[in-house]
């Protein structure tokens, strides 16, 4: 085999080994979580493990019943969703720093987005009128149970996700 001929080859495998390998990442973290597609780098920022990932979902998007979806990593959970349908708008602030446990959001701060909003440093709560059969509002919370309360790290990487998420997720309830 001729020095060219091996060149060609040595550079063809190692293109299909990037390719092979950049597809890896990509697929690691899912395309869709709890039924809405969403870009996975804005997940993988959010995610501390991606061993395993796999749902636990009860959301049903036609009865608007307030339901759990979980982004697992084995037997841990890594993003925290509740979604709630309510017939009239919710205090976020009373929700985000309540002693409850389904809503709770360490350091809300409202965000300016088309649906109020509050941000922490382990979580987030929004809300956006949507008119269905089990209430005339919708209000999602993600809470990330892997990050500290107090690591205000993640904070720019959580709002970056829900101002994708959450309209993602408004467009796949057939709001009215």
């Amino acid at each position: 085999m001729t020095g060219l001929r091996r060149a060609a080859f040595l550079v063809a495998g190692l293109a299909a080994c990037l390719i092979s390998c950049s597809n890896q990442e990509e697929r690691d973290v899912p395309e869709a979580i709890c039924g809405t597609r969403i870009d996975p780098g804005l997940t993988r920022a959010l995610v501390t493990s991606r061993d395993d990932l796999h749902e636990f979902n009860r959301v049903d998007r036609s009865e608007a019943i307030t339901a759990p979806c979980v982004l697992l990593s084995g037997r841990e959970a890594v993003l925290d969703f509740q979604f709630s349908w309510d017939d009239s708008a919710t205090d976020l602030m009373y929700l985000a720093t309540g002693t409850g446990s389904v809503s709770h959001v360490s350091e809300p701060r409202s965000v300016a987005l088309a649906a109020k909003t509050l941000i922490g440093t382990d979580g987030a709560i929004s809300q956006a009128p949507c008119r269905t059969k089990s209430g005339n509002y919708f209000t999602l919370t993600l809470q990330l149970p892997k990050i500290k309360p107090g690591d205000g790290d993640h904070r720019g990487d959580i709002e970056r996700f829900m101002r994708a998420y959450f309209p993602a997720t408004l467009r796949t309830l057939g709001c009215r």
